[in-house]
């Protein structure tokens, strides 16, 4: 019996010196906590749902999303990058589709991962159409294009690979006018992406498309782009867009997701940073819904720019 005693004590003893602490409590921060990265076992599910639901049938879905140039280089390379932004485009599986720096190979592989439902519209913004392009993905089933076309900012808008103001590369719009087959109505989705570079040129973009957006009055307009441009008071790029354009910003409305800095260059995201990338409205869309997707796998994401996605409700 002493020694069914000792057994026993000895084996109460190794359990009691192998049982672990009490897990630490972190202190509230009044910052978003950074987004967990995602990994997949079952179906994809979109953002835009989990904050908003599902959408009326009447509702349009929008995305504005500078997917970054394919590079072939490590860490961040394209094939590296497009299983995550596959992944984020079959979830969410926007209705139109605002790109930015996208290279013909690059689109051509998101063409095939968003599969046969969608086409786009876009060339290059250098001579010959080669380059990077402002391209516009759509839903086939949902959207016909009735007409499209592209302009550069600069003095010369009908030249292709034309440069004024200061830019430091070709800078352009494509835009279409697209019919929605659900609703029977008609609206103008626009693209562009300003110079990173040159504040003035950036403003003189955004005066002449301001210029140009008049010209497809009455119909509703549709604005995505990475515009460089921080929308906040202070921009004039965001003032001529606003105040003088008389677009509204989605991402005002009540309903939105956790605000991030929108270009984040693979680093840890900054709440309630800078944000370069807009989706702007005429004043006769109701946004329902904006958010910032934090969508990532493995530490991976599928771009240097967050994309910034609308669901808008058009007048009947």
């Amino acid at each position: 019996m002493r020694g069914m005693r000792v057994v026993v004590l000895s084996v109460l003893a190794v359990l009691c010196g192998c049982s672990s602490p009490p897990p630490a409590v972190s202190a509230p921060s009044s910052a978003p906590s950074p987004p967990p990265a995602t990994s997949f076992h079952g179906p994809p599910v979109s953002a835009l749902e989990r904050l908003a639901g599902p959408g009326e049938p009447a509702d349009l879905d929008v995305m504005s999303f500078n997917v970054r140039y394919a590079g072939l280089t490590p860490p961040n390379s394209w094939a590296q990058r497009r299983p995550v932004m596959r992944a984020l485009l079959t979830a969410e599986r926007p209705d139109l589709i605002g790109t930015q720096e996208g290279l013909a190979i690059q689109l051509r592989d998101i063409e095939s991962d968003l599969g046969p439902d969608y086409d786009r519209i876009g060339l290059g913004r250098d001579p010959g159409g080669v380059g990077e392009h402002m391209a516009i993905f759509y839903n086939r089933s949902r959207l016909s294009p009735r007409s499209s076309g592209h302009f550069w900012l600069s003095g010369t808008p009908a030249v292709p690979g034309s440069m004024s103001w200061g830019n430091h590369q070709p800078r352009m719009v494509t835009w279409a006018r697209f019919t929605d087959l659900a609703t029977g109505r008609d609206f103008c989705a626009v693209n562009t992406h300003l110079d990173n570079h040159s504040e003035p040129a950036r403003r003189r973009s955004a005066q002449l498309i301001m210029d140009r957006l008049a010209t497809f009055a009455p119909l509703p307009i549709v604005l995505t782009g990475d515009f460089n441009s921080a929308a906040a008071p202070g921009s004039e790029t965001y003032r001529l867009l606003t105040t003088e354009a008389g677009l509204r910003d989605t991402w005002l409305t009540p309903r939105r997701g956790p605000a991030w800095g929108t270009i984040h260059n693979y680093a840890p995201l900054i709440p309630n940073g800078e944000r370069d990338d807009w989706i702007l409205t005429s004043p006769s869309i109701t946004t329902v819904a904006a958010l910032m997707n934090t969508h990532r796998q493995a530490g991976q994401y599928p771009s240097d720019h967050l994309p910034i996605q609308a669901r808008l409700h058009f007048p009947p």
